[in-house]
């Protein structure tokens, strides 16, 4: 209840800046009589006030009467310019303040017949009621800068990424009786969450996405394949860090083992694979990996390089090549890349095999792997990571044994943190196909 009893009461707006102001007020107006006996219905519509001023929004000019304010509509009707604004009472003598508030241009603040006063953004949700249940969500697929919310008080900020994927590995090039070497699957990128308390946190963070790991390059004819680059490392502010994987192997032209990029870990990167599977980011994993490790890369078929929040290890190649290497999977991290089509010292086709999944800890599941021939295909892209789990790796290219013909690119990874997939054997005078390039990282910041 708020009550106007003499003349002296005035009911005042106070306005900060050149806005554009509404004002509604409805009241009841009552004699002094004992019962007091209502005389009147009050509804006043102030005209717009567009300037940093004081108004009187409603007084009580009657002598004996009093007037019972019900209702209070003050609304922000400027395109984008925000004001502070304070509801005041005076009796002549003493000054009470009401309320007081800033209104971003569409938003507005209601006083009911209860006595609270309300306020809610330009789309109509009362503030309140936003901090209580309706969380604040920003994603973040390159890198940016995070605000933290003005339209309520926020109390606690938990923020989710994952750090880039490393980049597969190119296939060899080779046309002897020699094995060659389809390209290594890059390794996952690691995934990290944070909560903060809100007022810990400035009011702006840099966020930086890490980039996924460059695509293996094809070497000349009759050559060996280049390595895949490392995943970047996506951070928010100083708070948080989610390491990348690291990239595949490039395909070999002898017996010698391609390495699986090394998944990220909770507390650094994966390595790139070499004649050994890259090491997983600490703290490392050599086989299926718990919490944050980063799981190290294989070097030939195999079931064991999956990752629970850290990236999964990316596929390998043995020295005599085996079919359908594929990447490991993640639970919450980035899945590894599948290894590309190598051909034996016959020479036939030697498949490559599927990128890993997340949201999963079973090995493959993520991009395709390429078909074999005389015109190989390339292997598929991974599914993008979101609020649910990371990037998949990119399946391995296919390969050939047809004369002067280039064996096919490795599927990018998906964004999220997946692997590359490594590129397919060619024959000489064909390249070998070029890597998968790895998914960039992923950041997804929740506001209470």
């Amino acid at each position: 209840m708020l009550i106007l009893r003499a003349t002296a009461d005035l009911l005042r707006l106070i306005t900060g800046s050149a806005a554009d102001i509404e004002v509604h007020v409805s009241a009841m107006e009552a004699d002094n009589a004992t019962p007091p006996v209502v005389q009147d219905i009050i509804r006043n519509n102030v005209a717009s006030i567009t300037t940093a001023t004081t108004t009187t929004i409603l007084d009580c000019t009657t002598a004996n009467r009093r007037r019972n304010v019900k209702f209070v509509s003050i609304f922000n009707n400027h395109a984008s310019v925000s004001t502070t604004i304070v509801v005041e009472h005076t009796d002549g003598t003493n000054v009470e303040r009401l309320y007081a508030g800033t209104l971003a241009a569409g938003e507005f603040v209601i006083f009911d017949e209860t006595g609270a006063w309300t306020a809610y953004t330009s789309g109509g949700i009362p503030k309140n009621a936003q901090a209580a249940g309706s969380p604040n969500v920003q994603t973040f697929t390159a890198s940016g800068t995070w605000t933290k919310p003005t339209g309520f008080t926020p109390q606690v900020v938990i923020v989710e990424a994952n750090g880039g994927g490393g980049g597969g590995g190119a296939g060899g090039s080779l046309a002897t009786a020699t094995v060659c070497k389809g390209g290594g699957g890059g390794g996952g990128g690691a995934w990290r969450r944070g909560v903060f308390i809100a007022s810990e946190l400035g009011a702006t963070e840099t966020v930086t996405v890490g980039a996924g790991g460059t695509a293996g390059a094809p070497g000349a004819a009759g050559a060996l394949g280049g390595d895949g680059g490392a995943g970047g490392n996506t951070t928010f502010g100083s708070h948080l860090t989610a390491f990348g994987g690291g990239g595949g192997r490039g395909g070999a032209i002898s017996n010698a083992v391609t390495g699986g990029g090394g998944g990220g870990g909770g507390g650094g990167a994966g390595a790139v694979g070499t004649t050994s599977g890259g090491a997983g980011g600490l703290p490392t994993a050599a086989s299926n990996g718990t919490g944050a490790q980063g799981v190290t890369g294989s070097v030939a078929v195999s079931t064991t390089i999956n990752a629970d929040e850290g990236g999964a290890g990316g596929a390998g190649i043995a020295a005599t090549p085996v079919a359908g290497s594929a990447g490991g999977s993640s639970l919450r991290g980035g899945g590894g890349g599948g290894a590309g089509g190598s051909h034996s010292a016959t020479p036939t086709n030697v498949a490559g095999g599927a990128g890993g999944n997340s949201g999963v800890y079973t090995s493959g599941g993520g991009g395709a792997v390429g078909t074999d021939g005389a015109s190989p295909t390339a292997g598929g892209a991974g599914a993008a990571g979101n609020s649910r789990r990371g990037g998949a790796g990119g399946g391995g290219g296919g390969t050939t044994v047809t004369a002067s013909t280039s064996g096919a690119a490795g599927g990018a990874g998906g964004s999220g943190g997946g692997g590359g997939g490594g590129g397919g054997a060619g024959m000489n005078p064909g390249l070998g196909g070029a890597g998968g390039a790895g998914g960039a990282g992923l950041v997804i910041v929740y506001t209470w």
